[in-house]
């Protein structure tokens, strides 16, 4: 049976992949909407190209630029109304950061299965999600290559079977660099990632490793497993992208060219497999492949998150508040590269964590987070001269 898709977030790196999957199954699949943040120019132009039912889009805009017999859906939380809409069987959530959340609970309210690329949601609102998934039946597929290859690699065993899960990490441009050198690191250097073309967001994420550590946390919540059964290995190759091992000594692992229309296309399709347009991968064709035990006293990032992980309640909201909040910083000259470590550090030190179960709280906790992490780049900002 055919099915109806609504996309969010677009016109970002996961959205125009997730047009792609549709474009490439025309049997299988069909549009029924998008939506976008700012990007008014891109939605447009996906519009005439893509054909969707409804075009959402949280900026106004003259909606005489889009072809005729679209429905519209503008201002204000009008991602959470077409993620809504019953029309659709699955809703492809694309949204980065903390701002997923609100249309991904609305997705989950009607009902939907949602292919959801977005980390921060699930870290920040996991009882919430709970809650929501108990009560109203929708489902979550996770599309974030690490998080897809662990939900697949799952399936060969019980749960009670399983040892470890082991989440890959390419360990972005600077893994092999002396802390020190870190230093000076400019934007532009930390965006040059070796494999994935990814947003902005996330590519900083990914030379930090806070990415990772985002991924130890989503990876215990969707997986119902404690920080001391998750690993993280470096994998410069991007091959490899995710393992699961069982107590019997089997490592099953989740292996395909770097490519994210794979995850979107299964986390549609499940439980069935279809042809894919990615390229297939032959292993004697590749470099061969390395892995390596991370520092953690060198990867401050990964530290912080196992130790919010362990102490649960809303420290992981925080860690990733003040690490949107100093990544932001970052990417304006405010801090330096080190400093997003140390902003998130004090974050998380001057919080008093607590029990969030509604959208309303985490919101609150978010925004108390946030304001701590701005004070903290404040003062660094003000100590230093940052290197551009």
């Amino acid at each position: 049976m055919k099915k109806f898709i609504s996309v969010l977030g677009c016109t970002g790196s996961i959205g125009k992949q997730a047009l792609d999957v549709i474009d490439s199954h025309p049997e299988e699949m069909t549009l029924f909407g998008i939506a976008a943040n700012r990007d008014v120019d891109a939605l447009i132009r996906q519009a005439h190209e893509h054909h969707p039912r409804i075009a959402a889009c949280e900026t106004e805009f003259d909606a005489g630029l889009l072809p005729k017999g679209i429905e519209v859906l503008m201002g204000v939380g009008s991602a959470e109304r077409l993620a809504a809409m019953k029309e659709a069987d699955v809703v492809v959530n694309g949204i980065s950061g903390f701002a997923a959340l609100a249309p991904l609970i609305a997705s989950l309210k009607a009902g939907k299965r949602v292919a959801l690329a977005n980390k921060e949601s699930v870290v920040c609102g996991k009882n919430l999600l709970d809650k929501t998934v108990k009560e109203y039946g929708g489902e979550i597929l996770p599309v974030d290559s690490e998080q897809s290859a662990i939900f697949q690699c799952l399936q060969n065993g019980r749960r009670e079977e399983v040892s470890r899960l082991i989440l890959t990490a390419s360990g972005g441009p600077f893994w092999r660099e002396a802390r020190e050198a870190l230093v000076s690191i400019t934007v532009e250097q930390a965006l040059a990632h070796p494999t994935w073309n990814m947003g902005r967001k996330i590519t900083i994420d990914s030379a930090t490793l806070f990415n990772k550590g985002l991924e130890v946390i989503e990876a215990a919540y969707l997986f119902d497993f404690p920080a001391e059964q998750i690993d993280v290995v470096i994998h410069p190759q991007s091959i490899v992208h995710s393992m699961v091992a069982y107590l019997d000594g089997t490592c099953m692992a989740n292996m395909s060219k770097p490519d994210m229309r794979l995850p979107i296309q299964y986390a549609i399709t499940y439980p069935d497999r279809v042809v894919s347009s990615c390229s297939p991968l032959l292993l004697f064709q590749e470099k061969p492949l390395t892995f390596h035990k991370p520092d953690l006293n060198r990867f401050l990032s990964l530290q912080l998150a196992y130790d919010a992980l362990r102490a649960g309640g809303s420290n992981p909201l925080v860690y990733n508040g003040a690490n949107e909040a100093a990544v932001e910083a970052f990417c304006s000259g405010q801090i330096g590269f080190l400093d997003i470590e140390q902003v998130v550090d004090y974050t998380l030190n001057h919080h008093t964590s607590k029990t969030l179960s509604s959208l309303e709280e985490i919101i609150e906790a978010d925004l108390q987070a946030r304001m701590v992490a701005n004070a903290r780049i404040a003062s660094l900002a003000s100590e230093r001269r940052i290197p551009h």
